[in-house]
């Protein structure tokens, strides 16, 4: 631990406050044992808030009611969801809007498309996000994206990701996942960059290229340029606040959740 200590202590600079939440899907096992009990620790390691993935979609609203209390005698907030293309359809947005509304949450992420074969099927995923804005705009709520590997992959000559960026409205997010990016060769500064506004909010998921590293390392471990990321989530993205997720390491869920939050606050500064 020690011997990265120089390089985050090196990269830390002058930054706004940004508030700093969790994935869940980070401590997914734990999360799925004891729900309650799982939030309340993620408090106690000094996170801001959490981000729920999609076995919340399956709440009934006491249970959102019940988590909510928790949130707010936490202190911490929940600021965004990720959920199956179901939650953002016609049919599933009524119950996503009504336990997103429970617990605080403001943008409802698509966390995967699935499998879509062509362009066309993406040109299909953006209408999706197009109509659940419509809806949504009048809660004061939004949709989102989360990108994976695929999206940043070329697919007819044309990466998917720019394909939803280019044929969705503005009101809908563009939630960058770090990682994914920079495993795939792409650069996460320049997706920025080109999407002004619209990266209201970011995994911070670390990926190294060291041979059998990838994502099993802890935040600043990796290959990941933050430094220039933060900078430019802050100065052009329109960045609300940060979730880091981590995938797998060698310590366990809760203690790499914690490391990385600290991590993240040393090079913050």
């Amino acid at each position: 631990m020690s011997a990265a200590a120089g390089p985050l202590a090196s990269a830390a600079f002058g930054a706004k406050k940004v508030p700093v939440g969790l994935e869940l899907f980070s401590v997914r096992k734990e999360l799925a044992a004891d729900p309650m009990g799982t939030v309340r620790k993620v408090a106690a390691m000094g996170y801001d808030g959490v981000e729920f993935f999609s076995p919340y979609y399956q709440w009934t609203t006491d249970q959102a009611k019940e988590m909510r209390k928790l949130l707010d005698d936490l202190n911490i907030k929940c600021w965004s969801t990720h959920n199956g293309m179901n939650a953002l359809a016609k049919e599933g947005l009524p119950k996503a809007i009504e336990l997103n509304q429970i617990i605080g949450s403001k943008y409802i992420v698509a966390a995967s498309a699935g499998r879509v074969e062509n362009l066309d099927g993406w040109k299909r995923v953006a209408e999706t996000l197009n109509n659940a804005a419509d809806m949504l705009k009048q809660h004061k709520m939004a949709p989102g994206f989360h990108n994976h590997q695929t999206e940043f992959k070329p697919l007819e000559g044309k990466m998917p990701i720019e394909v939803l960026a280019e044929n969705t409205v503005k009101d809908v997010v563009l939630q960058l996942d770090v990682g994914t990016c920079v495993e795939v060769g792409q650069d996460p500064v320049a997706w920025i960059n080109k999407n002004p506004g619209r990266i209201k909010c970011m995994h911070l998921k670390e990926y190294s290229k060291a041979p059998g590293k990838g994502y099993h390392v802890l935040f600043g471990e990796g290959d990941a340029p933050w430094k220039q990321i933060f900078k430019a989530a802050e100065s052009k993205g329109g960045i609300e606040f940060y979730l880091i997720e981590q995938e797998g390491a060698s310590i366990p869920p809760f203690e790499a959740s914690e490391e990385c939050l600290k991590r993240y606050k040393k090079m913050r500064g």
